[in-house]
């Protein structure tokens, strides 16, 4: 029986999703308000099959996940490049300054991302440079790795990296 070379593995699993709390802005003027969703992830990925009938083990990618998705868990999170928005502290508060508005928080509940917004279009990236950068996931053989970020029911962006 021939063995496959390249085999693609989804994981889209229940427990890999966070709320959080966002608000798009659209310009140096608009924006929309504060609200949350549910948001899910998932990776696809692309490995040679093993001599044993395995591509890699996919606990240790679904553990790192799980833990992106927990630390962004029941946030507000906010763009730390977004040319729009300013974030400061003031005394013990985080405050983001928007157009003429001074939005209050207190820094436990923020986090704040290297993005320019917050979107699934931003998320999908950001997600997929720290799992990326992460020690485990660079010792496999992995030829291709997708993440999508979903903020909703059909709702989903993908960001990929391929070995070269």
């Amino acid at each position: 029986m021939d063995t496959p070379g390249t085999t693609t593995i989804e994981i889209s699993k229940e427990h890999l999703h966070f709320s959080a709390a966002h608000f798009t802005l659209f310009s140096r003027t608009e924006r929309e308000n504060l609200h949350g969703h549910n948001f899910y992830v998932t990776a696809q990925v692309e490995s040679p099959v093993g001599e044993n009938g395995l591509a890699f083990d996919y606990n240790v990618l679904k553990s790192i996940l799980k833990s992106l998705c927990e630390e962004l868990d029941e946030k507000v999170l906010l763009p730390e490049q977004s040319p729009y928005l300013d974030i400061t502290t003031e005394g013990d508060y985080l405050v983001a300054k928007f157009a003429e508005e001074r939005i209050v928080f207190l820094p436990r509940d923020v986090l704040t991302l290297a993005v320019r917004n917050i979107t699934v279009e931003e998320l999908a990236p950001w997600f997929l440079h720290r799992v990326r950068e992460q020690d485990d996931i660079a010792s496999l053989n992995i030829t291709k790795l997708t993440i999508g970020v979903s903020s909703g029911p059909g709702q989903w962006a993908r960001a990929a990296w391929e070995a070269s």
